[in-house]
């Protein structure tokens, strides 16, 4: 079964240059190289990674996104926070849905926006809005997945097919 943080793995993979390691992919998300070693192997059992590639799967990885992740990672709104905006609060959904509503936000103290709070995927995403962007950027559609409503749900889908394409 795979874990949130596989999903963070197979997220990051759409985001390193072609000589990464397992250090290097673990360095940037702040984790030991067995856990990212762990999630390889994981995603390969699911056919998402083909390791003799050392790529992720884009075909199953859009397969997975948008059929599998709102129902394997659920998420639940809760009281409204300071954090970082995700879903269709942040780019590049922000900019296509338009609400009245304050969006869904990754709780953390020094986050810019107050909003309903919902959890990550992984614990270390807001840290990721900094330091690797790209990353968290990829999470926050796919909890445009998690969490919209159709409408969101499609603009996250396109999106996602627009990222895996240009892999």
């Amino acid at each position: 079964m795979l874990q949130p943080s596989d999903v963070l793995v197979l997220l990051a993979l759409y985001s390193v240059d072609e000589d990464w390691t397992l250090r290097s992919i673990a360095d940037r998300l702040g984790v030991k190289h067995s856990k990212v070693q762990r999630a390889l192997e994981r995603l390969e059992r699911a056919g998402l990674y083909d390791p003799r590639r050392r790529t992720p799967v884009p075909s199953a990885t859009e397969e997975f996104l948008l059929h599998a992740l709102r129902f394997l990672h659920p998420v639940a709104e809760g009281p409204l926070v300071r954090g970082f905006a995700t879903a269709w609060g942040a780019e590049p959904l922000r900019l296509e849905i338009s609400s009245t509503e304050p969006p869904p936000v990754w709780p953390h103290p020094a986050g810019p926006v107050r909003g309903p709070g919902i959890e990550p995927l992984d614990a270390r995403l807001p840290a990721l809005v900094q330091s690797w962007p790209e990353v968290a950027a990829m999470a926050a559609v796919a909890d445009g997945l998690r969490v919209g409503d159709t409408r969101t749900r499609e603009a996250a889908a396109e999106h996602f097919r627009l990222m895996l394409a240009s892999r």
